[in-house]
């Protein structure tokens, strides 16, 4: 009859999880090493079997003097130091810090250590000696020893700002919580782990060593800080060039390292006198921002060591434009560290590279305040009151004000958005996102703010497009936005993050119909792209997926060859062109090294179930979840999957088992309480699953698929009438969601309701104009 009533009670239902959102988790207690137990120190180069291509930057200094001595004493090379009195900002005379009744003292032992005074693992008063600092401005961390190789970060931070801006005392990350042992923030868990969270871009050469066999680290690294090498990679070979060659040099001689020239002094000039904007009249080269990325940005790691200016996506995984990191419209929302932001600003289109603006060596501005911006931009025009509509001198005549707000993150570390864009108060009241006027007006709208935009520039600001409409739409809209979505992955004149960002949220609503849209975005030039065009073909049937995907097992860029390998890993080798099976193969070895490499995080231990359970290795996937839970008690996306592989075993009483385990940890999950209902559903005790039904429903109200089966299971229960009340209110919330409407219409016409199912069928035809299936029905209920 068209769209049918279905309810695949029994069908899979898995979690996908990736490490770049991964939760926060708490760990069995451990004992913390007591001051004479400390182990030696973390690996440094005099110990530790370095690479022989890493020099350290000491054999940089001789030749490189005013780089060495603008890179010395910025916050590269402070990122992470031995606890000295020399090093140490915070007070660690006798000062105390309470936080939610746990007082906690600073203090120097007899023999001068750094110590201090808190609660452990198991919840109790004890002291433990510092042995690193980590970051120096606006705040410093401390480093704590633990064993198998963990270092653990103190939430306790100094905040280093001068006291006239409310620093120089002990501050908690998490003013507003409370952060008991047994919550999974506490400062002695998983994802308070040095080594798995924050090592990799505080020091050079840095290599996790973690076995996972002992659950253990034996982390080095090259240089304790950011140091020379960081950026441009080893430079044994440059040493060696620089041992032999003799001026000229010649133009193409790369002299041992990876050009990260940005041509920021030669570069840009303004092509006429009385011009605007500057233009770039020397390209800039795209690996020196290339290697500020790999840090600078919300990712997860598929490789170490990668390649100096390579792209990021050939060793790590970019996070999306969507919530909840970013606002509607792409603004910063939590934490993603500038480089996401930058990369859809007008500047990265225009050729604009980090090292325009920031010394890379000292990390300083090259102008202070509105100089920097009128170096490109003409001042006569921009740095005046008909511009910015503010009194001279004052904050909103800075630049960076308007085009740049800040957030605080870490409480005291204010951050400017790097997306550098125009205000739009309009988007604010249709989309919810902030905007500069009322971020800095705090009592007022924003219909206040477009109404003074209004006054001062008149209303064409208001015309121009803007891709946080369509995002928002892909994020609220369901298959509606489908078609806007598309058309933005492909525009040329968008950023490639948001064309990304667009193709990732298609994927959920993609059908035979987008295939060939797809297929272009799998010859986009960009890597982001490629990867989000992969997913788009993870629905698909296995020929269409191995007809679009095969080439890129071959892919220059390794996060290409890892997806692609991923989405091709179910499918027999009889239906893989013989051509393309060894780059299969190696590129499915690239994509468990990248999981082993994750092997400490829950989530990669969750990726990597979910790709043996694809290639039929049951028992490989059941330990992966397994070894999840172990790492993290809480990791809800290993409880299903696992529960989900035991039912496909036809093993229902393991599946429920780890189901009320899970329960048992996070009693509120609407996940566990959801997939516990369809198990008890396959079982016959519809009672109970309609409760857990219900329960999943109430926790997660938002989940329109949880309202969906709550509502299916009451109808089957014989309670139509309340399936339709609850139906009603979903689809208010989720109008185009296709299940809802289905389940409206079947219900309604099951009811004797033709009208409300003709209304709910012409909305679904709305959405699926080309649907035959849809038009049927349609025609049916119209009577033609």
């Amino acid at each position: 009859m068209g769209l049918a009533l279905l309810l695949v009670i029994a069908a899979s239902f898995f979690i996908a999880m990736r490490q770049d959102a991964a939760p926060p988790t708490s760990q069995a207690p451990v004992a913390p090493l007591a001051a004479a137990e400390q182990p030696p120190p973390l690996l440094s180069p005099a110990a530790a079997p370095v690479a022989a291509s890493y020099v350290g930057a000491s054999r940089c200094q001789s030749c490189h003097e005013s780089e060495f001595r603008a890179w010395n004493g910025s916050h590269h090379q402070l990122a992470m130091q031995d606890a000295t009195a020399a090093t140490v900002l915070g007070d660690f005379a006798d000062a105390s810090f309470n936080y939610q009744g746990v007082a906690s003292t600073f203090f120097k032992s007899a023999d001068g250590q750094f110590m201090v005074r808190t609660d452990g693992p198991d919840g109790k008063l004890s002291d433990y000696p510092i042995s690193y600092t980590f970051g120096v401005y606006p705040l410093q961390q401390y480093l704590i020893a633990f064993p198998g190789g963990r270092y653990q970060t103190l939430p306790i931070a100094w905040d280093a700002r001068p006291k006239s801006e409310g620093g120089q005392r002990w501050f908690h990350l998490y003013p507003e919580q409370k952060i008991d042992h047994t919550d999974p923030l506490h400062w002695t868990g998983i994802y308070q782990n040095w080594a798995l969270q924050c090592a990799e871009c505080h020091s050079t050469n840095l290599r996790k060593g973690y076995d996972a066999a002992s659950n253990t680290y034996h982390t080095t690294y090259s240089e304790i800080n950011v140091a020379c090498e960081s950026c441009h990679g080893p430079a044994s070979a440059h040493v060696d060039w620089a041992s032999k060659a003799k001026p000229p040099y010649a133009a193409q001689d790369d002299k041992g390292l990876p050009s990260l020239k940005s041509r920021w002094n030669e570069a840009w000039k303004f092509p006429a006198e009385g011009a605007k904007f500057a233009v770039r009249a020397q390209p800039a080269d795209p690996a020196g921002m290339n290697s500020c990325g790999a840090c600078h940005s919300r990712r997860s790691t598929l490789s170490e060591g990668g390649k100096a200016g390579a792209v990021l996506e050939d060793s790590h995984r970019l996070a999306m434009l969507t919530a909840p990191n970013y606002h509607p419209d792409g603004q910063q929302r939590e934490e993603v560290y500038v480089w996401g932001s930058f990369l859809q600003s007008k500047m990265h289109q225009n050729g604009v590279t980090c090292m325009d603006c920031h010394e890379p060596h000292s990390q300083k501005l090259r102008a202070e305040g509105n100089a920097l911006c009128t170096r490109c931009h003409l001042a006569s025009e921009f740095d005046v009151a008909k511009h910015h509509q503010h009194q001279a001198g004052g904050k909103g005549a800075q630049c960076v004000s308007c085009h740049m707000p800040s957030q605080n993150y870490m409480v005291v570390h204010a951050r400017p958005d790097h997306s550098l864009r125009i205000p739009r108060p309009d988007l604010s009241i249709s989309l919810g996102s902030p905007n500069a006027c009322t971020q800095c007006h705090t009592d007022k709208q924003p219909d206040w703010a477009a109404t003074s935009m209004d006054k001062w520039y008149g209303k064409a600001w208001r015309e121009r497009p803007h891709y946080g409409s369509t995002l928002h739409a892909g994020e609220t809209q369901g298959v509606r936005a489908l078609p806007r979505l598309l058309e933005l992955a492909s525009s040329p004149a968008a950023p490639a993050i948001v064309r990304a960002t667009a193709a990732t949220l298609a994927q959920p609503y993609v059908n035979p119909g987008t295939l060939p849209a797809t297929r272009a975005l799998l010859q986009d030039a960009d890597p982001s792209v490629r990867i989000a065009a992969l997913g788009m073909l993870a629905p698909v049937d296995p020929l269409n997926r191995v007809l679009g995907a095969s080439a890129l097992l071959s892919d220059p860029v390794l996060g290409v060859r890892i997806e692609a390998a991923s989405l091709l890993a179910d499918v027999p080798d009889s239906q893989i062109p013989s051509a393309r099976r060894a780059a299969r193969e190696a590129a499915l070895q690239e994509y468990e090294a990248a999981l082993k490499l994750e092997a400490d995080w829950p989530s990669g231990n969750v990726n990597l179930g979910n790709l043996r359970l694809r290639q039929g290795r049951v028992d490989a996937a059941v330990a992966a979840f397994q070894r999840a839970i172990m790492l993290d008690p809480q990791a809800v996306g290993a409880y299903v999957n696992l529960a989900d592989t035991w039912r496909q075993q036809g093993r229902e009483s393991e599946a429920e088992k780890i189901l009320r385990d899970g329960l048992v940890v996070l009693p509120r999950n609407a996940d566990l309480h959801h997939a516990l209902g369809l198990l008890l559903t396959r079982k016959g005790e519809s009672a109970a699953a309609l409760q857990e039904f219900g329960e999943a429903a109430r926790l997660a109200p938002d989940n329109a698929r949880y309202a969906y089966v709550q509502a299916i299971a009451l109808h089957s229960a014989g309670k139509r009438a309340e399936a339709l009340a609850l139906l009603r209110a979903a689809n208010k919330r989720h109008p185009s969601d296709l299940e809802i409407l289905s389940a409206l219409i079947s219900m309604n016409r099951e009811a004797g309701d033709r009208r409300a199912a003709l209304s709910y069928a012409r909305t679904a035809a709305e959405l699926l104009p080309d649907d035959q299936s849809v038009k049927q029905l349609l025609s049916e209920l119209e009577g033609r």
